[in-house]
């Protein structure tokens, strides 16, 4: 199968701090999968490091209060892009994150606290109709 993966989880270090954060779990179905790595902000135009953001609602907006919603549905779209050129089937991202988390994100405020939602690049890969996941999912275990 081919999986469209958040690079990070890959040992990329695109993250907004500059650094990665491999998952073992993830990087082990190289084995048996094909995984096309994406970084939706990097795609969107932000440079690494960068100013963390956080979701408020249809926005994203950075810690030092830039609106940067237009780069990550840039990179979202792109994302969508790279998984129909690849042939994707999946998306296993990165939770959490304001474009690839999925299920829960941090509500906007900066001071940590979750709450439903998904990220911006997870939100429209899922109305596209693909299957996302995130690194934590017991789904992606069983791949």
């Amino acid at each position: 199968m081919k999986i469209l993966v958040s690079a990070c989880l890959l040992g990329v270090p695109c993250r907004y701090d500059g650094r990665s954060v491999p998952d073992e779990r993830v990087i082990r179905l190289m084995g048996s999968h094909v995984l096309i790595p994406v970084c939706p902000e990097r795609l969107g135009g932000l440079d690494t490091p960068r100013t963390p953001s956080e979701r408020r609602g249809y926005k994203v907006i950075s810690a030092d209060g830039e609106d940067r919603t237009a780069a990550f549905v840039k990179g979202a779209k792109l994302c969508r892009e790279k998984a129909l050129e690849a042939g994707c089937e999946l998306a296993i991202l990165k939770s959490k994150s304001p474009s690839c988390g999925c299920g829960n994100i941090y509500d906007g405020s900066f001071s940590g606290t979750l709450v439903k939602g998904d990220g911006i690049t997870a939100e429209y890969l899922k109305k596209w109709g693909m299957r996302v996941l995130n690194e934590d999912d017991p789904e992606a275990e069983k791949l």
